[in-house]
């Protein structure tokens, strides 16, 4: 606990996990829901947007987890250039 009050390590990577899933069920929903409603576009648009918003969530969630492991990478650098 002690490392998170002092930003020691970070806490957004971890929930940056929560919402992959998050998105990840909403794409399923979303898809699943306009394939089978009169309102929402059809069989194939719905999964248009199951399999793109799954694979986009993805892509999106990932872009956030390099920009961490960059920091966590150049943090190491900093480190050992102090030495």
């Amino acid at each position: 606990m002690k490392s998170i009050f002092f930003f020691d390590s970070m806490l957004t990577p971890k929930i940056i996990t929560v919402v992959y899933w998050i998105l990840l069920a909403v794409s399923v929903f979303s898809g699943l829901g306009a394939m089978f409603s009169d309102y929402g576009g059809g069989f194939l648009v719905g999964l248009g947007i199951l399999i793109g918003g799954a694979v986009g969530a993805r892509i999106w969630c990932e872009l956030l987890i390099v920009l961490f492991k960059i920091n966590a990478n150049l943090q190491k650098i900093a480190e050992k250039s102090d030495q």
